[in-house]
């Protein structure tokens, strides 16, 4: 709390501090039998009234009650803080008796250590990698200085430094003797100035939920080719729930992969999820009885009904903005996953390419929606797309059994599946252990990489176990 002379009337100060601010340190006024007062040589310094302009006025000798005393402190009066000062000033000066040294006290033969991170056991799909331990800082004990008193016998001892390794999961792991050339890192970034819709795009996105005996797990990766030619990723993703609260709830998973060749094909494949969302949930009542039913052909046209909303709603967006529906063109693919753990089926529908893999007791269905490919990983470069496709392939898929891992995706994922056994080997072991993994792991698998698949990389990933 600071001094303040107006409020609470002058600081009081030590002798010592007094006598740094006068030129001959007090000691010219020590000597002087006035006390060195500014007023001793005058005729009437003797008077009670001495220096006072109105000595003379009646008023004057009364004190008005209503002001405070602002009096400095006469020299010759003893000041009552002189002896808290003096007991102050004596414990920073005494020095100790040499008879009183301090004996630090003999180290401990053990010295204690602080807990430490056990690493982490090797994954099925090779050993955890770990980090470097954490460097640790050690201060230098300073010397004694005055008035710390002397010590004797040995230093203490410093306790020994707390190491934390750390398991860190590093590049995502690779096919074959050597990495692709990319680094697997996030590089140039489309400008805003440009298209501020592809600089908003984020490099990659996960996501993830959880109802019951329901796990998802979902990531989007731009792809090395697009990040080293600075432009966005063309792949979006939804994991939605709709309809109204209870068992009769759907749980939405979509991807969706935009054209290449379409110049906003990356908004084009972002609002065809935000409109399947909207257009679903509008029909969720409907979908959920035909999922519970197993009604194939009512299905069938309810899925056609909401991707024929969705082509019109994504033609007239590119209108409103002065844009060829065209340059909007995208993939669409979803999964309709009922909430009632009682009802096993679950719905498929797309507009496009990409895949749809089951994971069961280890092995991989590559074709499970798309049977014409037959998992032999070639792309098709003829492939429909939103909106001037717009009639959906739906069909409803068997029921699901615990232990059951569902992959939907785009063709970044899909393709080298499909033509990689070391891939299907590595995603296997991490996805088809029992246990869905944390969302930053799952991301971490997906970018598994494979030379010459340098395209974005989406997938929706569901684990099965039992109600």
């Amino acid at each position: 709390m600071g001094n303040d002379m107006n409020s609470a009337g002058p600081s009081r100060t030590s002798p010592q501090e007094q006598a740094q601010w006068e030129p001959d340190g007090g000691r010219a006024r020590a000597g002087r039998p006035d006390g060195g007062r500014p007023d001793a040589g005058r005729p009437d310094a003797g008077r009670p009234d001495a220096g006072r302009s109105d000595a003379g006025r009646a008023d004057a000798r009364q004190p008005d009650a209503r002001q405070p005393d602002l009096r400095w402190p006469d020299a010759r009066e003893p000041d009552p803080l002189d002896a808290t000062w003096q007991s102050a000033h004596q414990v920073f000066t005494d020095q100790p008796e040499p008879d009183t040294a301090v004996t630090a006290p003999e180290p401990s033969a053990t010295p204690p250590t602080g807990p430490t991170w056990q690493s982490p056991p090797d994954t099925p799909y090779g050993p955890a990698r770990q980090s470097p331990p954490a460097s640790s800082y050690e201060p230098t004990p300073s010397a004694p200085g005055p008035g710390s008193g002397s010590v004797t016998g040995p230093a203490p001892e410093q306790p020994a430094a707390r190491v934390m390794t750390l398991p860190t999961l590093g590049a995502p792991f690779h096919s074959g003797p050597k990495p692709p050339l990319y680094a697997p890192e996030p590089l140039e970034l489309p400008s805003v100035r440009q298209d501020p819709t592809a600089a908003l795009t984020p490099d990659m996105v996960v996501d993830g939920a959880g109802y019951g005996a329901l796990t998802v797990r979902a990531a989007s990766v731009r792809g090395d080719s697009h990040r080293y030619q600075g432009e966005p990723r063309q792949d979006s993703l939804a994991v939605v729930r709709l309809g109204a609260p209870g068992a009769d709830g759907l749980l939405l998973l979509a991807v969706a992969d935009g054209v290449g060749s379409a110049a906003r094909s990356h908004v084009g494949s972002q609002e065809a999820c935000r409109l399947a969302a909207i257009e679903l949930d509008s029909l969720s009542a409907e979908l959920s009885e035909a999922l519970r039913s197993g009604d194939q052909p009512r299905f069938a046209v309810l899925a056609d009904t909401a991707v024929g909303r969705v082509a019109t709603l994504l033609a007239h967006r590119a209108r409103e903005h002065g844009d060829d529906p065209a340059a909007y063109a995208t993939t669409l693919r979803a999964l309709l996953v009922p909430l009632d753990p009682r009802v096993r089926t679950r719905g498929f529908l797309a507009v496009g390419d990409g895949g749809t893999a089951l994971l069961r007791d280890g092995a991989w269905n590559l074709s499970l929606t798309d049977p014409e490919h037959d998992g032999d990983g070639m792309i098709d470069t003829r492939t429909a797309a939103l909106p001037h496709g717009h009639r959906a392939r739906a069909r409803l898929l068997a029921p699901a059994l615990p232990g059951d891992v569902l992959v939907l995706c785009t063709d970044g994922l899909s393709t080298p599946l499909a033509g990689d056994a070391g891939m299907r080997d590595f995603l296997g072991s991490g996805w088809g252990n029992g246990t869905a993994p944390a969302p930053a792991d799952f991301l971490w698998q997906l970018q598994y990489r494979v030379k010459s698949y340098d395209d974005d990389r989406t997938a929706v990933v569901l684990w099965e176990t039992a109600p």
